[in-house]
């Protein structure tokens, strides 16, 4: 159903005539590395939006970063890594740490109609979901709805504070628009983003999980 809403949303803003043609909203099928190859290459703005301490991101990030793309993303997996390397000033961290995630998840606290109340713009989006917006059928995409907001269709309402960290998302994208506009900024970060990502070389990943991980001993072999 998330992979229809995306199709949805699609069929919104790709035929809306006061876009013209400006923006695309693209769902790329059978994700692969003969395709990852060009949309590496060609991305401006790499987004790793996994919830922190949700361990998401993969290694993905790392290539969009060797091809001078800038990362928006939560404070999670390698994104952590790339911004020890880049500095802060070279990406964009938005949303909850991993403690403030963990401790909401083990204590509670975390209500999101509280946001669906005070938020109108978050409101409109997901009442968006069920009132006819996207789909004729207004039952089409409840259960998305629901996970957000209750427990009828998932465990715990928004299991990845989606909802929570939206705003600061939001903010962060703002920043992104302001920082493509210096082209000569933009292109001195995408530089830094290539000239730093040696950290993630695969020599120095296996070398690692030799000695942290495996514990093995190096093995001289003579000629």
């Amino acid at each position: 159903m998330t992979i229809k809403l995306i199709n949805a949303v699609a069929d919104v803003v790709n035929n809306d005539k006061s876009i013209n043609n400006k923006l695309k909203v693209v769902f790329i099928e059978n994700y692969r590395v003969s395709n990852a190859e060009m949309i590496f290459a060609a991305a401006d703005v790499s987004e790793q939006i996994s919830t922190a301490s949700k361990e998401a991101s993969g290694t993905g990030n790392m290539k969009f970063m060797l091809n001078g793309a800038l990362t928006i993303g939560t404070m999670d997996g390698a994104n952590v890594e790339i911004v020890e390397e880049v500095g802060d000033a070279n990406a964009f961290i938005f949303g909850m740490s991993s403690d403030e995630v963990i401790n909401y998840e083990q204590n509670g606290g975390y209500n999101p109609m509280d946001i669906f109340n005070s938020d109108q713009e978050i409101r409109q989006v997901l009442m968006q979901l069920i009132n006819g917006f996207y789909s004729n059928d207004t039952e089409l995409f409840r259960d998305l709805y629901n996970s957000l907001l209750n427990t009828q269709s998932s465990d715990r309402a928004d299991t990845y504070f989606v909802l929570k960290d939206f705003r600061s998302y939001a903010e962060a994208h703002k920043k992104v628009e302001e920082a493509y506009r210096d082209q000569a900024g933009w292109a001195k970060s995408a530089i830094l983003n290539t000239a730093c990502c040696g950290k993630f070389t695969s020599d120095r990943t296996i070398q690692q999980y030799v000695d942290e991980i495996w514990k093995l001993d190096k093995v001289v072999i003579g000629e």
